[in-house]
């Protein structure tokens, strides 16, 4: 009996311990669960937790736009925006008749409102938009507790309503309205659209076909201000309280001062642009501006430009920012402001060891905000950073104590709620920043990788979420030359730089259109004469010199007998069909127009001799263009010291100044500077002259002097100066710089040229501005706006600056009253006067064009076409070797082109020896005896 009892007391203290072991072993594994998920964001709710339908997360990864596969420009590479047919439409047609805008009138805000925040009230809103010709549109983002930000409210009015979309609660629903903005038949009616366009790609994947921007109205109309309280205040009479736009727009129920300051922002907004739009119709109406110097055809267009300017916002894509490593270019921000311009002193010692702990931080800033889904200023602010790199603190408390000072010497607060600081990233990770400081040897990418599975990995500290998954999963982090590779990102600071410019490029350069329409044109006995394009046919049936013969692909055939044909030229190229692709790698996604032979040669040859131009203009993709321009920069040089040339202008003067005020201390000596000198000099008078020494002072004044003839220099001659020999790029860079723009104040005034010294010219896409000083004396506030003058380009794809040649002698030349000399070598030491040869303006394609600006009897030389080059060397050969030596001449450049592509698909009939020597027959606009002014396009 005894012995049952003892075997029953074992077994019932065995079953104690196993439990009290399991009870333990359980709790362990409790604590050490709860010690992963001791992040802060285990028991903080944030809004976009929710949202199941993420399309730009946190990872290193690249923004995937939109693909539509009904289309026949299916958006295939993520350069392409998907609807830029839509939106090239509507640039390249600005003369919409926005006749519904005067069906708008000022209505009072009701009390009512939409509020839609459910799927049902969002088909609704869809089906109410779907039957209107226009409706407003505004945003509000929310951006301190978001790495990218997130739309949080989207607000829509119409002539009767006013609809507040919650995109917080209908997130992953929005995209519902994506049919209804790229309608292109339905205007949407923007305030500064920029931000709005990019924020509704990247959260929804909607896209906005045709815009009308209220902001770019006020830029066109030349308005005092242009931002959105003024116009409410100026048309409506509404004061709108700005501070509530950095209220946390994510709270609900949303304030009522914060509906209503949504409301207004988009409530007056169509009447708003109704008023801005009969403004912009009555300028287009103004006939006071004069038709001598200001013809009809090229005269600015206040409506149209207004549009273009708008629709143009609507090309941009989003992309997310990228670092050759995280942090990296924050951090070289942090180094420059803190460390080198407001006097923080760092030592030999302690200033390397003080950079890297900022570049480290800065590497952990980025990383703790994109696992945890907060803005950089969120976790840890720059004034922070600094402070922590210097003190280098110990121990945690110290860690709090340095941040919490640092931020609160901080005086700019970006947002109207209070940060906590230091923020809970901080509390929750102190411990990385701890080791961070201590570690002095580490390579960082090591750091990064073991701190990314710390707070990721299976056993990590912080959740997973839909924003930081696939920057554990989708990103590879490795060590490769010294950066960190992204497996789907960036590799390299120079490849990133080299990404973005090629897609730049292939976005705004790129053709937005098939070149070859294949389009044929018969003689009258049925042979075939050519192939065109569209607008060639148009030319003739518009003229009655042509019947149409078929229309898929489009034919024609001519009414009279053409000069020549084909086969009397022994040239069989141009009866031949030609493919969209470029020529040497077969690249049918994009590519852009080339010209084999640079235009600064054949603006200048022959008219007969230049009239068959798309022999020699083929395409090439973005890379092949990139190898075929350098070969031709390259043979340039070889040019110019072969026919010792020189290839670029080294000194400028003010010739017309100098006819009439060249004093006796300047004839003994060479006359002219070079025109980076006269910038340098004339900035430094500008900036320091009343303060530097006597001495200086008088060799910078004679440096300006020199160029203006050695007459008395004003403050205007200064500021005129400091454009001399500036490429548009340059030009455009000096300008942001100094806060200065005359891209808009061209709206108000135009007049005819003054005679005088062209001291600055911008080509701004679709116009050509030019400020021209006077001969003498200085400018005035109102000679200045009343000097300002516009002219019209035909193609504007390439910026270029190009002036009106009075005299071309010798080695000086006359530009627009500026005498121009070269040096004796074939290339210049002065790499800043000029850039390489942009060919897409330099040929004028109407021979009977004879008037530049205004004035008859003056052809063009392009500075960036390297200046009286291109014309000597044509010159030169026609002297010495007559027609033949310009056969000769191509024949070389296409040779280049052979050696440097090895093109493979070159349309049939393309030949090295191809001749371009042709006859005019009686109605060819290049006729010498033709009066005709119309030319046929392309």
């Amino acid at each position: 009996m005894r012995q049952k009892e003892l075997k029953f007391s074992i077994a019932i203290a065995i079953a104690c311990i196993s439990a009290i072991s399991l009870y333990f072993t359980l709790d362990h594994r409790r604590r050490r669960r709860c010690a992963r998920l001791s992040c802060y964001l285990s028991s903080e709710f944030k809004p976009q937790s929710s949202f199941k339908r993420v399309l730009a997360d946190n990872s290193y990864s690249s923004f995937k736009h939109l693909k539509l596969s009904d289309s026949s420009n299916a958006a295939e590479s993520s350069n392409l925006h998907p609807y830029d047919r839509e939106i090239m439409t509507l640039l390249e047609n600005t003369q919409n008749d926005y006749i519904i805008f005067d069906e708008i009138s000022m209505t009072e805000m009701s009390k009512s409102h939409v509020w839609v925040e459910s799927e049902s009230q969002l088909q609704e809103l869809v089906d109410v938009l779907s039957k209107e010709k226009l409706f407003a549109v505004d945003t509000e983002q929310h951006s301190l507790r978001s790495f990218l930000g997130f739309t949080a409210l989207i607000q829509i009015s119409t002539q009767k309503e006013d609809y507040l979309v919650d995109t917080i609660a209908l997130h992953d629903s929005i995209h519902m309205l994506q049919s209804v903005f790229s309608d292109p038949n339905v205007v949407k009616v923007f305030h500064g659209a920029d931000n709005d366009v990019l924020w509704l790609q990247r959260d929804f994947h909607i896209y906005v076909v045709n815009m009308f921007d209220t902001a770019k109205a006020c830029e066109v109309l030349s308005k005092p201000h242009k931002s959105l309280a003024y116009l409410l205040e100026t048309y409506c009479g509404v004061t709108t309280n700005k501070l509530l736009q950095r209220e946390d727009w994510r709270q609900r129920p949303l304030p009522e001062e914060m509906v209503e300051y949504a409301r207004l922002d988009a409530h007056f907004l169509l009447y708003i642009a109704r008023c801005l739009i009969k403004e912009l119709e009555a300028k287009d109406k103004d006939t006071s501006q004069p038709k001598d110097s200001t013809p009809q055809d090229v005269r600015f267009q206040f409506l149209p430009e207004a549009i273009h300017r708008s629709n143009t916002i609507s090309l941009q894509l989003f992309c997310k920012e990228s670092d050759s490593f995280p942090g990296e270019s924050v951090a070289s921000s942090i180094i420059s402001r803190y460390l080198n311009n407001q006097g923080v002193f760092v030592s030999e010692i302690s200033g390397p060891q003080v950079q890297n702990h900022i570049r480290k931080l800065c590497a952990w800033r980025d990383l703790m905000a994109r696992v945890h889904d907060e803005s950089l200023r969120y976790v840890l602010s720059d004034q922070a950073i600094v402070a922590l790199a210097e003190k280098n603190p110990v121990s945690e408390t110290e860690i709090y104590t340095v941040i919490s000072a640092a931020d609160e010497d901080n005086d700019s607060n970006p947002s109207s709620f209070s940060i906590i600081s230091p923020s809970p990233v901080i509390y929750s990770h102190w411990d990385d920043v701890h080791g961070l400081l201590k570690e002095e040897q580490s390579n960082s990418v090591d750091i990064l990788r073991r701190l990314l599975h710390k707070h990721l990995g299976p056993n990590g500290s912080c959740s997973l979420s839909t924003y930081n998954y696939n920057l554990l999963f989708g990103s590879n982090l490795k060590l490769e030359n010294g950066s960190i590779s992204m497996k789907i990102g960036v590799r390299s600071g120079k490849l990133v730089t080299r990404k973005a410019s090629r897609e730049l490029f292939v976005q705004k350069f790129s053709c937005k259109a098939p070149v070859y329409h294949n389009c044929r044109i018969y003689a009258s006995d049925g042979r075939l004469l050519c192939y065109c394009d569209h607008k060639k046919l148009e030319w003739y049936l518009s003229r009655n010199l042509a019947k149409v013969m078929d229309d898929n692909p489009q034919a024609i055939m001519l009414l009279f007998e053409p000069k020549g044909r084909p086969e009397d030229e022994d040239n069989d190229f141009y009866i031949q069909s030609k493919r969209n692709l470029c020529v040497s790698c077969g690249e049918n996604k994009h590519y852009l127009r080339y010209r084999i032979i640079p235009s600064c040669y054949r603006m200048h040859f022959p008219e007969h001799l230049k009239s068959h131009r798309s022999h020699d203009i083929v395409l090439l993709c973005v890379d092949c263009h990139e190898v075929a321009h350098a070969a031709a920069e390259k043979y340039k040089k070889l040019v110019a010291a072969e026919y010792r040339i020189p290839l670029y202008v080294t000194k400028v003067v003010d010739s017309g100044q100098l006819q009439h005020t060249e004093t006796p201390e300047l004839q003994d000596q060479e006359v002219g500077v070079s025109p980076l000198q006269l910038r340098t000099a004339a900035m430094a008078l500008l900036r320091h002259g009343p303060r530097m020494p006597s001495k200086r002072h008088e060799e910078l004044v004679k440096v300006v002097r020199t160029y203006y003839g050695g007459r008395e220099i004003s403050h205007e001659d200064l500021e005129a100066a400091l454009h001399v020999g500036m490429s548009p790029n340059e030009r455009r860079k000096f300008e942001k710089k100094r806060g200065a723009s005359y891209k808009h104040s061209l709206a108000e005034n135009f007049s005819g040229e003054v005679p005088g010294n062209n001291s600055a010219d911008m080509l701004e896409p679709g116009n050509h501005y030019s400020l021209t000083s006077k001969p003498s004396g200085s400018l005035d506030a109102t000679d200045q706006a009343s000097d300002l003058q516009l002219v019209n380009k035909p193609e504007t794809s390439v910026k270029t600056t190009s002036f009106s040649v009075k005299d071309i002698s010798g080695d000086a030349f006359t530009v627009n009253g500026v005498l121009m000399t070269s040096a004796d070598s074939g290339t210049s030491d002065d790499k800043d006067v000029m850039l390489s040869d942009t060919e897409n303006t330099c040929e004028n394609r109407n021979p009977q064009q004879a008037t530049v600006d205004g004035r008859k009897g003056k052809s063009k030389v392009s500075l960036l076409g390297h200046g009286p080059h291109g014309k000597k060397v044509v010159d030169y050969l026609l002297k010495n070797h007559g027609e033949d030596g310009i056969h000769v001449f191509c024949q070389r450049w296409r040779q280049v082109f052979i050696d440097a592509l090895h093109p493979r698909y070159l349309p049939g009939g393309w030949d090295v020896k191809h001749s371009g020597k042709r006859g005019f027959g009686e109605f060819s606009v290049y006729n010498p005896g033709k009066k005709d002014s119309n030319t046929i396009p392309g």
